[in-house]
């Protein structure tokens, strides 16, 4: 953390992250090492990242037992190809922790984007096609999934040019109306990128119930809730 705080010219930082979980080592560890960072001023808050919604229970409840803080904020994958967890297995932490929301890959790496349509192979420059990892998988060669995906992103366009939004605007916009959501991490490779990201807040009060309804019919990802007991 020092030395981090050292590349940064930072004294603190806002948030630390456990980014990810590390199950060998035990959770009073974790949950006191945190509260040494926060206690020393290296930062205010600290989050976790990927990881199950029973392990942030478990922080907390450790948290709770000691009279420490438990974690803050949860950094998962969510957009409108990926809500299971968000939308379903975090579901009850909301409220029981005040669990904020910091997700990453909010346009699908560019799949929301509609930059992918109509194509054979990733165009040169994009995402996609920069990818060197050996482990990773493409989804080009994915074929029934990537077709099932590149369908809902069209199925979107109508609803995007309705509002006079771009598909990644709309996509950005649809993260943001999730009340449990805080901060969207996007990526950009060109400046103007950036600005076109930035202006998906013009469009979130525009996501009238008519628009969610209308975005729901076009990717059908809602996941399906279980019924609560009371």
């Amino acid at each position: 953390m020092e030395a981090s705080l050292k590349r940064l010219d930072l004294p603190y930082v806002d948030v630390v992250f456990a980014h990810r979980p590390d199950r060998q080592t035990p959770m009073e560890e974790i949950v006191r090492a945190f509260n040494h960072l926060i206690n020393t001023g290296k930062a205010f808050y600290w989050g976790t990242s990927e990881w199950s919604a029973s392990e942030i229970a478990e922080a907390w409840r450790v948290a709770d037992r000691l009279g420490l803080i438990g974690p803050a904020v949860e950094q998962p994958q969510y957009n409108l190809l990926v809500r299971e967890r968000v939308e379903k297995e975090y579901r009850w932490l909301y409220e029981a922790h005040g669990l904020g929301l910091t997700v990453w890959s909010p346009l699908k790496q560019g799949i929301l984007t509609g930059k992918y349509n109509g194509l054979e192979a990733p165009p040169p420059g994009t995402r996609l096609a920069e990818v060197h990892n050996p482990n990773y998988r493409n989804p080009f060669n994915e074929k029934e999934s990537w077709k099932r995906q590149l369908a809902q992103v069209e199925a979107l366009r109508p609803i995007a040019e309705e509002l006079g939004a771009t598909l990644a605007q709309l996509a950005l916009a649809w993260a943001l109306k999730n009340p449990n959501v805080s901060t969207l991490i996007t990526g950009a490779s060109r400046p103007e990128q950036v600005t076109e990201n930035v202006r998906a807040l013009e469009f979130v009060d525009k996501l009238t119930p008519e628009i969610m309804e209308k975005i729901e019919k076009a990717v059908g990802t809602k996941p399906e809730q279980e019924p609560t007991r009371f």
